[in-house]
Order: C-alpha cells, then sequence, then structure tokens
C-alpha cells in the first residue's frame, strides 16, 4: 500500500515518524560534507525541497537529534558507518527568513530581530551552562526577550561564540533558509537599499568574521550580486541552477516521479510531463517541482498547484511595471513562441528599473522560464512548462480585471505598437481629468 503524502510538510523528522511520502535525499548530507566547503549558497524555484532538505541537515548534525538515529534508519546515508557516528553530534544553528515579508522596512527589521531573538531562546541551555561568564548569561536572556535593530549584525556571531564555548570549543554549523525573501520583500515595497546594508553587514559578521563557524548552507530563489550582498564573503561556493553540483537533490528527477507515479498507479506519463516537466539543473534536463508532484500524486487532478503556491508578487511587478519590449515578449511568449536573450544567474535588484536582461535573468532563475539553447553569452527562452503558462495567463487576465476600460485600451495598443490608439486614449484621459 502507498504511504500517505503529507501535503505541506517540510519537517523531515515528522515525515520520517509517521512513515510518510518521501525521495531518499540524504546522500546530499554526504556529498556536502565531504566537499568542505565553508558557507555554500544553493538557489533553486520555490517549493523545491530546499526547506526539507535543510530540516534534514539539522536532524542529522545537531545535537539535538543525537538520540533519534531511527530518522535516518534505512536511508542511503546510514549505509555509511563513518557517518552514522557522526549523526547528531555537531551544535546546530537553524534560522529561516521565510516569514519576512512585510510591506516597511521596520516591521521588517522587527521581525528578523524576532526570528534572532527566538534562537537565544531555544538555547537557553546556555544560561545555565558553567562554561559561561554571568555577563554572558544575562545577555543571553536579555536577547532572548529583545533584540535592538544596531544589535542584529553581530547577534548570530555572538550566539555562535557562546554555543562553542559550552561545547568545549566545537565549533558552529549554520543552516539559513530563504536568505532572500526579505531583499526581495524590500524591492517590490521600496525598502531596497535599508534592507541590503542590514543583511550585508549580518552576513558579514556570521559567515566570514565568524571563529565559531564550522560551515553553513544558505538557501534563496535567486543569486543576489556579490557586489550588493556578498562583497565580503571570499568563501562562498555559489550552487545555481546552471551548477552541477547537487543538481540531483533539489527537486525530483524524471526517474523519481515516474517510480513515485507506478507506486500510487498512475499511468498518464506523457500528460505529467506536459504540465510539470521542464525544470533543469545543471545538465539534467528533466526536473520536476516537488510541490505539483505530491499533489498530483495525493490527488490525481492535473492542476497548476505550484503556481497557486504564492501571489508571484514580484515577477508580475516586473512585467506590469516593464517597458513596452518587456510585454511584446512577453506576449511572444505567451503565444508558445520563444526569446533570445542575455541571461546572468547573478541578480543585481537595482538593475531591474533599467535592464530588460535582468528582469528575464530574474525569471529564468526563479523557475518561470527555461533556457533551450544557448550560443555565446545569449540563451534562447521559453516558458517552463503548462502549469506556468497558466499562472501568466490567470495573471494578465487579473490585470485586464483590476484596471479601468481606459488603462486597458492603452495597454492592449501599446501590445500592438499601435502609437495611433495610444495617444488617442491618452488624449480621452487628458481631456476627463484636467479642465478644458
Amino acid at each position: 500500500m502507498p504511504k500517505t503524502i503529507a501535503i505541506g510538510s517540510q519537517s523531515f523528522s515528522d515525515i520520517r515518524k509517521e512513515n510518510c511520502f518521501f525521495i531518499d535525499k540524504t546522500l546530499f548530507i554526504k556529498d556536502w560534507w565531504e566537499n568542505k566547503d565553508s558557507v555554500t549558497l544553493i538557489t533553486r524555484p520555490r517549493r523545491f525541497g530546499k526547506t526539507l532538505n535543510l530540516d534534514m541537515l539539522n536532524c542529522f548534525f545537531s545535537t539535538k537529534y543525537k538520540d533519534r538515529a531511527e530518522l535516518f534508519e534505512g536511508l542511503k546515508i546510514w549505509e555509511y558507518e563513518e557517518y552514522r557516528k557522526m549523526q547528531g553530534t555537531y551544535p546546530v544553528i537553524f534560522l529561516s527568513f521565510a516569514g519576512i515579508k512585510e510591506c516597511d522596512y521596520e516591521s521588517a527589521v522587527y521581525g528578523i530581530s524576532r526570528n534572532i531573538s527566538k534562537l537565544y531562546a531555544d538555547n537557553a541551555y546556555l544560561m545555565t551552562s558553567p562554561k559561561l561568564l554571568e555577563s554572558e548569561k544575562r545577555e543571553i536572556k536579555k536577547r532572548a526577550e529583545k533584540i535592538e535593530r544596531y544589535e542584529i549584525p553581530y547577534t548570530i556571531n555572538e550566539l555562535c561564540s557562546y554555543i562553542s564555548k559550552h561545547y568545549c570549543g566545537k565549533k558552529v554549523i549554520i543552516f539559513l533558509d530563504e536568505y532572500d525573501t526579505p531583499l526581495q520583500e524590500a524591492y517590490v515595497n521600496g525598502y531596497w537599499n535599508e534592507m541590503s546594508g542590514l543583511i550585508r553587514s549580518l552576513f558579514n559578521n556570521t559567515f566570514k568574521t565568524n571563529e565559531n563557524l564550522s560551515r553553513a548552507v544558505l538557501t534563496g530563489i535567486t543569486r543576489v550580486s556579490k557586489e550588493s550582498m556578498f562583497s565580503d564573503l571570499n568563501n562562498l561556493e555559489l550552487c545555481t541552477m546552471s551548477s552541477e553540483k547537487y543538481k540531483e537533490y533539489f527537486g525530483f528527477t524524471e526517474k523519481e516521479v515516474f517510480k513515485a507515479m507506478d507506486e500510487y498507479g498512475y499511468k498518464n506519463r506523457e500528460e505529467v510531463k506536459y504540465w510539470y516537466d521542464g525544470f533543469t539543473i545543471g545538465t539534467e534536463h528533466a526536473m520536476y517541482n516537488p510541490w505539483s508532484i505530491i499533489n498530483f500524486l495525493d490527488k490525481g487532478i492535473f492542476a497548476p498547484y505550484w503556481s497557486n503556491t504564492s501571489s508571484n508578487n514580484l515577477a508580475g511587478k516586473l512585467i506590469k511595471e516593464g517597458s513596452k519590449n518587456i510585454k511584446i515578449d512577453f506576449q511572444t511568449l505567451l503565444e508558445g513562441g520563444t526569446i533570445i536573450k542575455k541571461i546572468d544567474t547573478e541578480m543585481v535588484f537595482s538593475r531591474l528599473s533599467s535592464d530588460e536582461d535582468a528582469v528575464w535573468s530574474l525569471l529564468v532563475s526563479s523557475g518561470y522560464m527555461k533556457p533551450i539553447s544557448q550560443s555565446g553569452k545569449k540563451s534562447e527562452i521559453t516558458i517552463t512548462n503548462y502549469e506556468v503558462r497558466q499562472m501568466f495567463e490567470s495573471l494578465v487576465e487579473d490585470w485586464f480585471g483590476e484596471e479601468s476600460s481606459d488603462y486597458n485600451d492603452f495597454i492592449r495598443a501599446l501590445l500592438k505598437g499601435n502609437v495611433y490608439e495610444m495617444n488617442k486614449t491618452m488624449n480621452e484621459l487628458s481631456l476627463s481629468m484636467f479642465s478644458s
């Protein structure tokens, strides 16, 4: 009998404890550890298993799970004796910025400070540690209650020093999930400069000047440029959608999808490919979004599951507010065509309003578009699959539904390049708005 599918569960321990559907990605633990990179940034589209994989790493390494070997028994990593001995032996800090989706800077700062305060509260055992000074214990207690904005850049570094001291000098592993969520929200809502400055300072203190850091993994959707975010980090290993490293560990391969379909009694492989195939990671050309696949396996119904999990604010904003050329190219894509663009996997948010290639680069790295061929620095791109196409069609319908008829007439004329109709509509709008 097929295992129960736990929709929305991102907890590795819950999935294993309840014996739910799980595709074994535990060799990621071995590969990551043996690569010995100090700080690893892995970017993948949303709902690609980033949070679950980080939680898996946390359950494997953290001392909090030292008596939970049963979580890994029967999985691929457990075939290696040296890794069985390693399970549950490291102090770990696990932090997520997934919930930092605020409309203003002050609220976002408060959200980050609360997340870090919770880290201090989660390590309350330090307040009774015989290895720490009384002044250090008072600092931990204070920060578990409240962290001021000016303290944020130094707090994780200092927490690492307290934890390492408690563990007699053993260094700390840090996992940070969705590092770029507050940055994307800052761009969409107009406080990018303030937020990028804060995050840059936090990352410099946490990942570069932190002498108590063993290793770290960051995950996100976009690779924010080194100049704007990681300028001080010369120890950063970048693994994007074009990288070979860890290509099979985030997302489902076609072999894994078809095996799961056989297990649950589904035969319509070509329709599954039409709806959900299309993602390319490194040289792996048939990757699937896990969220869409597990929902299909659970319900047996084809639907745009992935595209319905988010408001798609940034993608919609870039196309809706983009230039005439962007809208014309977008129409070509909606009609099933392709466009040729220069794609750069390094994201520079400050260029989005002035560089059309930057817009398409973000849409590719976010999974909305896929490259199908490359010539020099240019790539031929198209919409990833039928599921994403449906999402974009719904976005367009919403745009035309929420605006006035005059605005819609203007956009239609713009998309067609009809200067006469554009002028006519603007004249009519001017006459209705101003005294004449």
